[in-house]
């Protein structure tokens, strides 16, 4: 999304995405505490060498992240590793969830700048909602740093998932398996940033090898896996003589596969993927499932990383106002003969996926995954 959200990330991931989705009932919840997320052990730190400089060599330092998350493990497993990586920085984090209420978000950026916050992680969220509340806090000199958040304001640091390298990774192996002219499915939605980039890989890309879109189906809402199986069951009715289809963030992908199994095409219908998660690598190693390739970011430590560039960025050592993780291919096939079960299992099968030379330095204790 992932699990980029022009209103929320998508993991998707984003959306992760990501987004950045499909969304939980409003709610607000605020730790200072990391937290360990079921199959997803609980991060540790590597010791700081260096030393501290201001304002970290005096004292706590006060963060507020305000996240506008979604349903699924990934932005469960972002926010651990996002509070993990603070409490090892020292840093006094406060979290605000608006939880898909857009207004909501916006009064809790409002919060966050009347809090003392020092600087201002905002994860997700629509623009045009927030915008005003990010320009308030820059105006009144709070270091913000956003992820997967399309914003205007030059001051701001922008952090965000490599979303035409998460789609572009997956359709290179969508194309190594079916090959020219296939006739293929699409589930996406627009209007959300991290979808709309992975759509733009897509379009060039099934041009690319003669691809015929026989249906693009596809919504976000409160429940997005669920709700998209009446759409994909229906599409795949008309057209269930197509080989693959490309689902780019991982609660359609969910859909996608439910779908292809109540229309029992498991066995002529290839699914294709977008971000990565527990649940997400349970469902693609499940018996006979036909999800067999996805792309994506650790969220843990993504959620880390961005962090860490706050803490640069407070240091007055960030030097950019532009920080990307990439993502990486995962098929189906590395995932069984590794007998990956979980994130833990894919971190040290997939080194790649480990993001700990992004945004950091030598007083920052970086948390290990």
């Amino acid at each position: 999304m992932s699990r980029t959200a022009a209103r929320t990330r998508v993991p998707l991931a984003a959306l992760s995405l990501a987004s950045v989705s499909a969304l939980f009932l409003a709610g607000c919840s605020q730790s200072s505490n990391a937290s360990q997320s079921t199959g997803d052990r609980a991060a540790s730190a590597a010791a700081a060498t260096g030393k501290k400089p201001a304002p970290f060599s005096k004292g706590n330092v006060k963060v507020a992240l305000v996240r506008q998350s979604g349903a699924g493990d990934y932005f469960e497993q972002w926010g651990n590793g996002a509070k993990a990586q603070a409490k090892a920085l020292g840093i006094d984090l406060t979290v605000y969830d608006a939880q898909a209420d857009n207004a909501k978000q916006a009064t809790d950026l409002s919060s966050a700048i009347n809090s003392g916050a020092q600087a201002i992680v905002v994860d997700h969220g629509f623009p045009a909602t927030i915008q005003p509340e990010i320009d308030q806090a820059v105006k009144k000199g709070i270091k913000v740093v956003v992820y997967d958040v399309e914003t205007t304001n030059k001051s701001v640091v922008s952090t965000k998932q490599d979303d035409a390298s998460m789609a572009q990774a997956v359709l290179d192996v969508m194309a190594k398996d079916l090959g020219k002219k296939a006739k293929v499915g699409y589930v996406n939605v627009a209007g959300y940033a991290a979808l709309d980039k992975r759509d733009s890989v897509w379009k060039k890309t099934a041009d690319a090898h003669g691809w015929k879109q026989a249906f693009k189906v596809g919504k976000v809402t409160d429940s997005t896996a669920t709700d998209n199986v009446p759409l994909v069951s229906a599409a795949l009715t008309q057209n269930s003589d197509v080989t693959g289809v490309f689902a780019p963030y991982d609660e359609l992908a969910k859909g996608t596969v439910l779908a292809v199994q109540n229309k029992k095409l498991q066995g002529k219908v290839k699914v294709f993927g977008a971000d990565v998660s527990n649940a997400d690598i349970q469902n693609m190693t499940a018996k006979d499932s036909p999800w067999v390739a996805t792309a994506g970011t650790d969220p843990s430590a993504v959620g880390a990383a961005v962090v860490r560039t706050a803490a640069l960025e407070l240091a007055g050592q960030l030097n950019t106002t532009s920080v990307e993780f990439p993502a990486v291919a995962i098929t189906q096939d590395f995932l069984k003969q590794n007998k990956i079960e979980n994130m833990d299992q894919l971190r040290t099968a997939l080194p790649a996926l480990n993001l700990s030379k992004v945004s950091t330095a030598d007083w920052i204790p970086n948390v290990a995954h």
